[in-house]
């Protein structure tokens, strides 16, 4: 019988190549994303000394309180807003994308897309 490696595993591997390719500095640092099956999470960090600047998800109470479930579409479009929001308060402008070993579509493409949107570049 074949067996397979889970999900998690491949991506894992996937998030550890990405990593070895880019890191955040303190004049663009990096904007992680990590989904899970019921929220989202965006933190920007600067991987030369590894302090999170910013970070938002869909656990927090006032982001809570706009979205109707935490782990669609529009929940990742909302919480790509108000990372750039943050951001732009702290003066972050430009960020590197760090999808995190995810696929590049549906709801880390409309965090991202939202982000753009918001003001941030990458």
């Amino acid at each position: 019988m074949v067996s397979k490696e889970s999900r998690t595993k491949i991506r894992e591997k996937k998030h550890r190549r990405q990593r070895n390719r880019f890191s955040g500095t303190a004049e663009r640092p990096r904007l992680a994303v990590f989904r899970s099956n019921n929220h989202m999470y965006a933190q920007i960090i600067d991987d030369t000394v590894g302090n999170t600047l910013v970070s938002a998800c869909t656990l927090q109470k006032d982001v809570k309180a706009e979205l109707e479930k935490t782990n669609n579409v529009d929940a990742a479009a909302y919480l790509g807003t108000v990372i750039a929001k943050k951001a732009l308060e702290k003066g972050i402008t430009t960020v590197v994308f760090d999808r995190g070993g995810f696929i590049y579509q549906g709801k880390v493409k409309a965090l991202a897309d939202a982000a753009r949107e918001a003001g941030l570049e990458f």
